[in-house]
């Protein structure tokens, strides 16, 4: 394609295009990427809080994103991809000024996505559109027990939680964000209003030990693969402590928790942070191989044609 720029329209995504989409996305990462699973129902969705642009060339589709309002002020970009044959063109600079229009038409100040550290294609594409890193995260997996030891009394203080948020380290590290409670896959910024619903649902997690020592909450509970076969898993929106033994107490406090919901395995997201990694260790929990990234776009800022 040697003059993609001047053919490529930027348009919303259709049904038909689930053959072009599959076509050009069914072998990215050696097959494990999840749009071909879900483009059909992004592109039949009538969400008005979310939308789904590709890039046509000629009538096919040769690129993807999706934009979702995740609050007032936030949005969430994902899915971004291009047909191998038609990079290097601006097409997914096309893409994401489309989206970053149709965000900020919608009163969004700033639009956020997630890259997986090792997609260096993808953390550079990013750069070049306009986003900047601000957090870089990983998953834990405590196990699910419904008597796990937990030294330390457990409370759903929505109030506690947040008085420590405020001054916790781990805030800083993941720059205010935590996993969203509607978008999978998405983090926006962590509110008092969000752990208080939280704990209206009987989803907060509060140690008390001479004082609030740390807290996490559950953000759902869905069917992942586990070993072949799905399971369900609890998912919490960040997990923060004091030190090691408050590691150890709210590890325990959140395999209780995800059993009393019915789980068998927890997804929990913690900073990428040599302190808070290697608590986890000490504490004997799974953690991730990889960190994920979290990069923002300021949309105050002017978007470029």
């Amino acid at each position: 394609m040697s003059d993609a720029e001047a053919t490529v329209e930027i348009r919303e995504a259709e049904p038909s295009d689930v053959d072009d989409v599959v076509a050009f996305t069914e072998d990215t990462w050696d097959g494990g990427d999840y749009i071909p699973r879900v483009f059909e129902d992004w592109a039949s969705s009538t969400d008005e809080s979310t939308v789904t642009f590709v890039a046509d060339l000629d009538g096919a589709a040769v690129g993807l994103v999706q934009f979702t309002m995740v609050s007032d002020y936030e949005a969430w970009s994902q899915g971004m991809r291009v047909a191998p044959d038609a990079r290097g063109h601006g097409v997914g600079r096309a893409l994401n000024a489309t989206g970053f229009r149709w965000a900020r038409n919608r009163g969004a100040t700033v639009a956020r996505n997630m890259i997986f550290s090792w997609n260096v294609q993808g953390l550079g594409l990013a750069r070049a559109i306009g986003f900047e890193p601000v957090a870089s995260f990983r998953w834990t997996y405590p196990m699910a027990d419904p008597a796990a030891d937990v030294d330390a009394d457990v409370v759903a203080d929505p109030d506690a939680a947040w008085a420590y948020w405020t001054t916790s380290d781990v805030r800083e590290q993941l720059a205010g964000l935590a996993l969203d409670t509607e978008e999978s896959w998405c983090l926006s910024e962590l509110t008092r209003d969000r752990l208080r619903a939280a704990a209206d649902d009987d989803r907060l997690v509060v140690l008390q030990d001479q004082g609030t020592a740390g807290f996490a909450y559950r953000t759902r509970v869905v069917d992942r693969e586990h070993e072949g076969e799905e399971v369900p898993h609890a998912e919490y929106g960040v997990a923060a402590w004091r030190d090691l033994q408050a590691a150890r107490d709210l590890y325990a406090a959140i395999g209780r928790d995800a059993a009393a919901a019915g789980a068998q395995r927890c997804r929990v997201l913690i900073p990428e942070d040599p302190m808070v990694v290697s608590d986890t260790a000490a504490a004997r929990v799974e953690v991730g191989e990889d960190p994920d990234f979290v990069c923002r776009r300021d949309l105050t800022a002017p978007v470029w044609e």
